[in-house]
């Protein structure tokens, strides 16, 4: 019987999330718990810039000020599920955002920004 080969699609995105600022010594574990989810879709961190404590727009949960990060990877196509999964339940993220960058993305390349 003819066999169709299974090729996987990467798709790369790029996320910027907010840790509430009593819970920023616990930015790490954070990392690390990302890193997991994003392992588990066949992916990797391509860049994970920490901005530091800023003062939010608008109060959130009471809360002015916030700890921001700007991460980009690539994964399989159901990887952004899984992190806002993560980013829901979460109470140490007031506000998260996932954009997709590509829709076809070559991890052997592994480039930073533009397509």
């Amino acid at each position: 019987m003819f066999e169709i080969p299974t090729v996987k699609c990467y798709r790369k995105w790029e996320s910027l999330f907010i840790i509430h600022p009593d819970k920023v010594e616990e930015k790490g574990a954070i990392f690390e718990k990302l890193k997991q989810i994003i392992q588990s879709k066949e992916g990797d961190f391509l860049k994970l810039e920490e901005w530091g404590m800023r003062k939010l727009a608008y109060p959130i949960q009471k809360k002015t000020r916030g700890y921001y990060v700007l991460t980009e990877f690539y994964g399989l196509a159901d990887l952004p599920h899984e992190l806002e999964n993560f980013f829901r339940i979460d109470e140490r993220i007031l506000r998260y955002i996932i954009i997709k960058l590509d829709d076809k993305f070559q991890p052997e390349t592994k480039q930073e920004g533009g397509n």
